[in-house]
């Protein structure tokens, strides 16, 4: 069994990883550091920290998971590292690629694992669309689009998350999926292009993408706004045989919030009505109807990075992904 420290409880400690760690039975949530929470209120037996500094003195401690503020996700990579532990990186892993590579290099030497919570690739509305592009029957892909869009034109209360600082702003924050699922499906792109914007009033970060990346015949168009209102799709891909469509987003976060945990029955089950639309020749004959959604799996990250500490198996989410997602990053905000 594994004992995790987890730094920061706010959505991503309390709801997005906590419960997942509390579920696998490989894994003991020994403490969490915050100085603004209660995790004892709902997770009775973990132990509270004021600082990662009592996580890297305790010798039990084998996995740091970093959740706090994004701008802090270097410097704790790091001194968890030197400290001998591995590490889960919340996203976004970094604010640069030097910065990334450097946390690499180290947890090479260190001979630990460093992982990042690229939890969406987990999603039941990816799981879907990567089954059909691995199936073929679109044939050779020619268009992929994936939006990631919310309506929240308040500015977040949580004032850090708001300010001009490296690796904030929606480009690092919801961009860091779609980008991530993007390179997932087809590697590295042939060239990059995109743009940022800033929306909404008031604010002092960008809040909306649009990015193309170019596969050769193989066309990218990924794009994020917190000013949607109605709901597009959230995924379209054209190929020479057919087309896929999906609508809705991950029910996983949802479930969480609303107290349904991992194992329950229903946990990562999408409603039949935003089942995808698949419009194909499957053996010679006209289909167009829905596709049902994979029920979503964040469980599996956690399970393999388990798997990846203890038995020594591939990671899933390898940091050289990871590195080309920062890569792509930083050329969209230096265009």
């Amino acid at each position: 069994m594994i004992n995790v420290a987890l730094v920061g409880f706010g959505l991503s400690g309390r709801y997005l990883q906590a419960p997942f760690f509390e579920a696998n039975p490989n894994f003991r949530l020994k403490t969490v550091v915050t100085n603004s929470q209660n995790p004892q209120a709902i997770f009775q037996s973990v132990q509270v920290a004021g600082s990662i500094d009592e996580v890297l003195a305790d010798d039990e401690i084998e996995l740091v998971s970093i959740c706090s503020p994004s701008s802090t996700h270097y410097e704790l990579a790091m001194k968890s590292l030197q400290a001998n532990k591995h590490i889960l990186v919340e996203k976004p892993f970094t604010s640069t690629a030097a910065e990334a590579e450097e946390i690499i290099e180290l947890a090479r030497k260190q001979n630990k694992i460093v992982c990042v919570f690229q939890n969406r690739r987990f999603d039941g509305d990816f799981r879907t669309v990567r089954k059909v592009v691995e199936s073929g029957i679109l044939g050779e892909l020619i268009s992929y689009e994936a939006h990631y869009d919310r309506y929240k034109p308040v500015l977040n209360p949580k004032r850090w998350k708001e300010v001009v600082s490296p690796a904030n702003g929606i480009l690092y924050d919801l961009g860091a999926h779609i980008i991530d699922q993007t390179i997932t499906l087809f590697g590295k792109p042939q060239s990059v292009w995109g743009e940022t914007y800033v929306q909404r009033e008031g604010s002092e970060i960008d809040d909306a993408f649009d990015i193309r990346l170019d596969y050769g015949k193989l066309k990218v168009t990924l794009k994020s706004s917190l000013l949607v209102r109605e709901e597009g799709p959230r995924y379209v891909l054209h190929g020479t045989k057919g087309s896929f469509i999906k609508y809705g987003l991950d029910v996983q976060e949802d479930n969480l919030k609303a107290g349904l945990l991992p194992g329950m029955e229903g946990f990562g089950v999408e409603s039949k009505q935003n089942s995808g639309l698949l419009n194909a020749e499957i053996n010679g004959v006209s289909f167009r109807g829905q596709v049902d959604t994979e029920a979503g799996n964040w469980g599996l990250l956690f399970q393999n990075l388990y798997e990846a500490i203890a038995e020594g198996k591939e990671l899933l989410i390898k940091p050289e992904e990871i590195l080309e997602q920062i890569k792509i990053i930083e050329a969209v905000k230096q265009a």
